[in-house]
């Protein structure tokens, strides 16, 4: 069968990007998908934008509609909102009609639901549809792209085979383009990790399969001209390292370098090349704020408009409206990930992501200097005098961008996230929309429409439980955790928001929460999806699949913060508090439970309970014990549940840990114990872990001298040895001068420079004094708008490591590094530091 001259197609694949827009007055819908054999543009132009109103406002809408030259249709339906008021569905031809009316009616003190939901978006949840596509529809081609006109679609499963390049710029202090480097190599996302990076990178770079190019501007060099090289004044950063970098192997030829005359002809090329390789994922770091920020930047600067999404679609940069300086891009077709957000989304946390700490930590290598001038410094020198080491260089980051994702499997993470949640591959956070995409459409089946916001912006709700601790240093502690406690309780007690209006109309057979809530035994949604999400979880733990166990956790721990955040419509605070105050019961009566058990509890935080042995127990026993209480503590919540409330438990405590010493600190200059701090010797099958809880050593704003004493000095304590002659030594060698690469401080602005007015701290000061220096030395003001600035302390007080000029103050390290540290933990063994110390520092007081 065909429709005029077009021909039936059907297929499976991955949704990569989606779009709506209005066409000849008429919402399109479109969708571009991979599919085993090709790439297709789903075209859909049945669907009509929609809101939502109360019935009572039918004729108050009619008769503002009245002025209104636009068409739309008013339908009464059997659903209902939150206060069962009847509710009515307002539909409109395209996108740009609903938009006013909405406004209008705003204006108007009309409320209205789900208003803000895009067209896209409620026609693919409403399918129940997150990536994975079956469609139907008829074959058409559109520069050169296959177009499949009025389709139809339905969920799959589908596991996407997707192209992806890794792209990186380099560019002058002024942003005007030096070069641009692409690199594709093995099957990023989908390579299996491996013990050595290394082994992983020289596998890259001489895979014949790979990729790579740089597109360079300026005359053809080639290697027998970089031997004559002149100038040679200016030392080459990398050259200098004793230890050599394996990426430096990259270039031994250099006949991956495009030649271009200007920096149009660059972005012509770049043009060129994105087209004939036509990826569907383009990889880099920081890539869309900067790269992609910048390639709009000079596009436009030459009148031309990149031609880059497939069709030869150009990209659009869209400035964000909330984050100044902040944005993001629109590629039909495609789709650009950075590789910061990537990682922060699959919940990854470093002091730093630059790619230069993240390619140290990921893969053992990196281009060997934080300062972003040195980097600058070389670019331009080297753009002037040696491209083709600029081009290695520019290549260079490309292969650590690729090998990063490889190595984290972040493709893996972000693709499954999209099969699971509805989310795109680019977003950013998105818990909120996630709970939405999976939550709405099963709302819609009972008749409800979504709440709105609330007005009041969200209240707070309480937090997670944290019990007083019992400061000391121990011996045999054992650590028992809840597995998932949250998701857990939202499934044991049916917390969820339709629950909350179905057990408020009959609260009698009702399951009681907190706050004045009631929860409905069998009219509910979110217990069920966590039910399905958990079995998902223990299927992907059972085969290994760490990427999709990671984002299944992730989601469900993300519905207690989702149902408690004022950005959530299904905000409220009942909810969110009968989730956190019945964490509180649970913990208090799994104290009292072990306590009866004859154990002392010396600390509980959220979902964890710690338990003292003591040293009168082997490390075997202890490992028995805990096993013990944790398959009696949850023998005695089926019990309690099933008496108490009548329900079943999904409530499990684990045995999770066992510390054979274990140091519980005071709070800072009391006596009190403190919480969320801790250290202890882990005991992992027979071996031990030195662990640190929120102290200087996990710290990203101490010095890593103060890092590297205090692991030193714990694991003497640990082991029962005397500090004293160390701690000695390492004060007489700091004052020496033996650690002065170890005392510098990275800390982040967490404002715009110029915001800081009152009570400058001392990070600030040395940031304001390296812009000043930059300034006066026409570099690039680093620090102007947020960062990290690494400075020391000085006789004259912090300067910026860039531009230290006075002798180090040692005695303020002694003082608030190495003396904070060590009292600590040296009361708990009848020592002090200034005891320890005294005669010694009393040499240097002159």
């Amino acid at each position: 069968m065909t429709q005029g001259n077009l021909q039936p197609f059907s297929g499976k694949g991955f949704i990569i990007s989606r779009h709506s827009f209005d066409q000849a007055q008429q919402a399109i819908i479109e969708l571009w998908v991979v599919t085993d054999t090709q790439r297709v543009k789903l075209k859909i132009t049945d669907e009509q934008p929609v809101f939502f109103i109360e019935q009572s406002n039918f004729l108050a809408v009619k008769q503002l509609f009245k002025t209104q030259n636009f068409w739309y249709s008013i339908r009464p339906l059997s659903m209902y909102n939150f206060a069962e008021q009847q509710i009515a569905g307002i539909y409109f031809k395209n996108i740009s009609d609903s938009f006013k009316a909405r406004d209008l009616l705003s204006e108007n003190s009309i409320q209205l639901y789900e208003a803000n939901i895009r067209l896209t978006e409620r026609f693919l949840m409403e399918r129940f549809i997150n990536a994975g596509i079956e469609f139907i529809g008829y074959e058409s081609l559109h520069n050169d792209v296959v177009t499949i006109e009025n389709a139809k679609i339905k969920p799959t499963d589908y596991q996407p085979e997707l192209r992806v390049l890794s792209l990186d710029i380099e560019c002058s202090p002024s942003g005007e383009l030096y070069s641009v480097g692409l690199y594709a190599g093995s099957k990023v996302g989908i390579t299996q990790s491996v013990d050595n990076p290394t082994d992983m990178l020289n596998e890259a770079i001489s895979n014949s399969l790979t990729y790579k190019k740089v597109i360079m501007r300026g005359e053809q060099e080639t290697a027998e001209f970089q031997l004559n090289l002149q100038p040679k004044s200016k030392t080459d950063i990398r050259a200098n390292n004793q230890q050599k970098d394996p990426l430096d192997e990259c270039l031994k030829e250099i006949n991956y370098i495009d030649w271009v005359t200007s920096e149009k002809d660059i972005l012509l090329t770049l043009e060129a090349t994105i087209q004939q390789i036509d990826p569907d994922i383009i990889i880099g770091w920081n890539v869309i704020d900067f790269d992609f920020r910048l390639l709009a930047r000079r596009a436009k600067h030459h009148n031309l408009q990149l031609r880059i999404g497939r069709g030869k679609c150009h990209f659009q940069w869209i400035e964000s409206r909330v984050d100044k300086g902040q944005g993001y891009i629109q590629l039909p077709g495609r789709k650009v990930i950075d590789g910061i957000t990537a990682l922060k989304a699959e919940a990854y946390f470093f002091p730093s992501f630059s790619l230069e700490s993240m390619a140290q930590h990921f893969l053992g290598v990196g281009k060997k200097t934080e300062n972003a001038n040195d980097r600058l410094d070389e670019i331009v020198y080297n753009f002037k005098f040696n491209k083709i080491k600029l081009a290695e260089y520019n290549l260079q980051d490309c292969i650590l961008v690729w090998e990063i994702f490889a190595q984290t499997r972040l493709l893996e993470f972000l693709i499954f996230r999209s099969q699971l949640t509805g989310l795109e591959l680019d977003r950013a956070g998105g818990s909120v929309a996630a709970f939405t995409h999976l939550y709405l459409p099963r709302l819609h089946r009972y008749g409800y429409v979504s709440p709105n916001l609330p007005d009041s912006g969200g209240l707070m709700s309480p937090g997670g439980y944290v019990m007083d601790s019992k400061p000391g240093l121990y011996q045999q502690v054992l650590v028992l955790d809840y597995k998932s406690l949250y998701p857990s309780i939202i499934r044991t007690f049916k917390i969820d928001p339709l629950g909350l209006i179905a057990g408020l109309k009959e609260p009698a057979d009702a399951i009681e929460g907190f706050r004045g809530a009631c929860f409905s035994r069998d009219k509910n949604i979110l217990p069920k999806l966590i039910e399905h999400l958990w079995s998902q979880r223990d299927i992907a733990k059972a085969e290994k699949d760490l990427a999709r166990s990671q984002a299944i956790k992730i989601l469900m721990n993300s519905f207690y913060g989702v149902l408690g955040s004022g950005g959530c419509a299904f905000y409220d605070s009942r909810l969110a508090s009968s989730i956190t105050l019945r964490g509180h019961a649970i913990m208090k009566q799994t104290a009292q439970w072990i306590r009866d058990l004859g154990f002392a509890v010396i600390y509980g935080d959220t979902d964890s309970t710690f338990v003292l042995l003591g040293n009168t127990v082997s490390n075997q026993q202890a490992q028995d014990i805990g096993h013990q209480i944790a398959q009696t503590i949850n023998q005695l919540w089926r019990q309690h549940l099933a008496e108490d409330y009548q329900l079943a438990c999904y409530l499990e405590i684990e045995f999770e840990s066992h510390f054979t010493r274990f140091l519980m600190p005071t709070i800072r200059g009391s006596e009190k114990g403190s919480k969320k701090r801790y250290a202890g010797l882990k005991n992992i099958a027979n071996k031990t872990e030195l662990v640190f809880k929120g102290l200087e050593n996990v710290r990203s704003d101490w010095t890593e001298l103060a890092k590297m004493f205090q692991r030193e000095l714990y694991q003497l304590l640990f082991s029962d040895k005397d500090p004293c002659e160390f701690i000695r030594r390492r004060v007489e060698e700091i004052l020496n001068g033996q650690y002065d690469e170890q005392l510098v401080y990275r800390k982040r602005l967490g404002r715009p420079l110029a915001a800081y007015q009152k009570n400058i701290p001392p990070h600030v000061k040395a940031a304001r004094m390296a812009d000043a220096e930059n300034k006066r030395l026409n570099k690039p003001l680093n620090y102007q708008n947020r960062g990290i600035i690494a400075y020391v302390m000085t006789l004259n007080g912090p300067e910026p490591v860039e531009y230290q000029k006075s002798s180090i103050d040692y005695q303020h390290y002694i003082d608030k590094q190495i003396e904070p540290v060590a009292d600590g933990i040296l009361p708990f063994t009848g020592l002090s530091f200034a005891q320890i110390i005294k005669s010694q520092l009393g040499l240097f007081d002159e």
